[in-house]
């Protein structure tokens, strides 16, 4: 199933519930929230007290993403906050075991990201132990930047080595992702896909969505 996942950081800050809501209504899989520390990446977002605070807008799964140093002491804020979803990056200064252990005994899925410059095969060690990997199609830090057709190669290679285990492991890309790139994510194995200026500077986000869906699912091959 290809799962759309619009990203907050490229919402109305103001209305911040209520573009919540409205991404549930027009038929959004994913709530994506990007929480970012101004340390691991050179800007500074929310932490858990405004997710705690959105929580209420929406029944969909909050995917999480920490661009965050120290992911380990903050994943029981943020699972409490009502993230279904955390994803840390496996270049944070935790210990990525035990931040995945830790994130799933909160009853949280465990996702693990790489940045562009980090070779996927980093997170293979942890495969078995992940509901999801993410795989920067952009440097982590901002939203609106151009999607990096290179990282494909990545994407393609962690589906093959999650197909060859018999894992049941999705694949998010985020970065740029929009009508023009969503077929070429998808083509290499991705099915979860963060897409923030092209669903909110949309005419009409719900047809965004669906036609997003639409060009991935038709694209995928695996």
């Amino acid at each position: 199933m290809m799962k759309i996942a619009p990203s907050m950081l490229s919402c109305d800050f103001a209305r911040f519930g209520e573009e919540t809501a409205r991404m549930e209504r027009e038929g959004a899989d994913l709530i994506h929230m990007d929480v970012m520390d101004a340390h691991f990446v050179p800007n500074l977002t929310f932490g858990a007290p405004i997710i705690k605070a959105v929580r209420k807008y929406s029944a969909l799964p909050f995917d999480v993403h920490l661009m965050i140093s120290d992911p380990l002491k903050y994943a029981e804020d943020f699972a409490k906050a009502g993230a279904d979803i955390i994803t840390f990056h496996i270049e944070s200064d935790s210990p990525v075991e035990e931040t995945i252990n830790k994130i799933k005994s909160l009853g949280v899925k465990a996702a693990l990201s790489v940045k562009p410059k980090t070779s996927v095969e980093e997170v293979f060690p942890y495969l078995d132990m992940l509901d999801m990997v993410l795989i920067m199609t952009v440097e982590p830090g901002f939203g609106g930047q151009s999607f990096m057709a290179d990282m494909m190669p990545k994407v393609k290679k962690l589906r093959e080595e999650i197909n060859r285990r018999g894992l049941n492991v999705d694949i998010q890309v985020d970065g740029g992702i929009s009508d023009k790139t969503i077929a070429v994510a998808a083509q290499n194995g991705a099915n979860v896909f963060v897409a923030g200026s092209a669903v909110f500077a949309a005419p009409d986000s719900a047809q965004m969505i669906e036609k997003l869906r639409t060009l991935a699912a038709e694209a995928y091959n695996f």
